[in-house]
């Protein structure tokens, strides 16, 4: 399953250089201007998993293939760009096509680059009214059904009118009160307010210290601190001085680490694993995905073929020292079609010919 983030932002909030320290390379240009980056940059970062390298060191293999993310660099949106103001309607399809929008808001201090928002809840102010324009005019182009229409066309319509009434007053479309059924069916209306939403709060090095004090008026939720310019000093460093310097910011793990978990939660994501002589890997699932559909993951063979899954939980699978062991002992769960995965289950699945 591909994870697809869009970083956004105003010009100048730090969006290409965040996105440069999480590729750990210079693939966005970075300037202090607006409509620096006109084009969508994208980028594959590989998911961080230690578990991956303890399977790999039991089942002796030298090939690891982990879970990846998507980062699309989305060019900053400016007031009016509903109507096409700036590159408008570019950013907005940009913005469409992924799954989860990190949002940056800009809270550090720079005189030599300019700011377009006042405050921070001016990005947000700015970048979410754009966002509810662009849904509501998506709204508007929808029609009633006709006289003696289907069910799922009347379920649609009732969704389509409780969420204009709700983005009128304001609110985005993921937080407006639907039936499972009409949130089911207003999905083909790739609303973008329907999108969940990470707030990377932006700080310089200093402001990273005071982060609780700065960020306990900061009402829009979940919220991620950090600092995009030290992230993207930390791809300089050697593993021992990047810890030593996360820690003495008050974190454990990078910004990257943060954010890919972060990101995991809202999209409801977990992942399994695979262990064998050929390779170790991690797949990402959504939460509740069963067995079958996980294996067609895999390959869409895997799945008509399911007979079974062996499943050992990835603890027990690292404490008894692989395969051969976990079944000697009795730890290896013969699983059907619909059980449900879980994060860190390590699986073989049997098919057949």
């Amino acid at each position: 399953m591909k994870l697809s983030v869009g970083i956004v932002g105003l010009p100048n909030v730090g969006k290409s250089t965040l996105f440069n320290a999480l590729l750990k390379k210079q693939v966005a240009d970075v300037a202090p201007y607006p409509f620096c980056t006109i084009e969508p940059n994208t980028g594959i970062v590989p998911v961080p998993d230690p578990r991956l390298e303890k399977l790999a060191a039991i089942v002796k293999t030298e090939k690891i293939v982990p879970a990846v993310v998507e980062f699309v660099d989305i060019a900053g949106l400016v007031k009016g760009a509903a109507q096409g103001e700036g590159l408008g309607n570019q950013f907005l399809a940009h913005i469409r096509e992924v799954s989860l929008i990190v949002e940056v808001v800009r809270f550090f201090e720079d005189k030599q680059i300019p700011r377009t928002g006042k405050t921070p809840a001016d990005d947000i102010a700015v970048i979410e009214n754009e966002l509810l324009l662009a849904d509501l005019q998506t709204l508007e182009k929808q029609k009633p059904p006709r006289p003696g229409g289907s069910d799922e066309e009347k379920i649609f319509w009732r969704a389509v009118e409780k969420l204009r009434q709700g983005l009128d007053q304001g609110q985005p479309a993921r937080e407006v009160d639907l039936t499972p059924e009409e949130r089911q069916a207003s999905r083909r209306l790739f609303l973008l307010t329907a999108k969940p939403v990470i707030y990377v709060a932006n700080l310089s090095e200093d402001q990273l210290k005071e982060r609780e004090r700065l960020l306990a008026g900061f009402h829009w939720q979940p919220v991620l601190p950090l600092s995009a310019r030290v992230e993207a000093e930390l791809g300089a460093f050697s593993e021992e001085e990047r810890q030593e310097y996360l820690q003495d910011l008050g974190f454990e793990t990078s910004g990257l680490d943060r954010l890919v978990a972060l990101a995991y939660q809202r999209l409801n994501l977990i992942s399994f694993l695979t262990a064998g002589q050929k390779e170790v890997r991690a797949w990402t699932i959504r939460q509740g995905t069963t067995a079958v559909a996980a294996a067609g993951t895999i390959h869409s063979d895997f799945a008509k073929k399911f007979i079974r899954a062996d499943v050992v939980d990835y603890p027990i699978f690292v404490e008894l020292g692989g395969w051969e062991k976990a079944r000697a002992a009795g730890k290896v769960r013969s699983e059907g079609k619909e059980y449900q995965m879980r994060n860190g289950d390590v699986v073989e699945f049997k098919v057949g010919q």
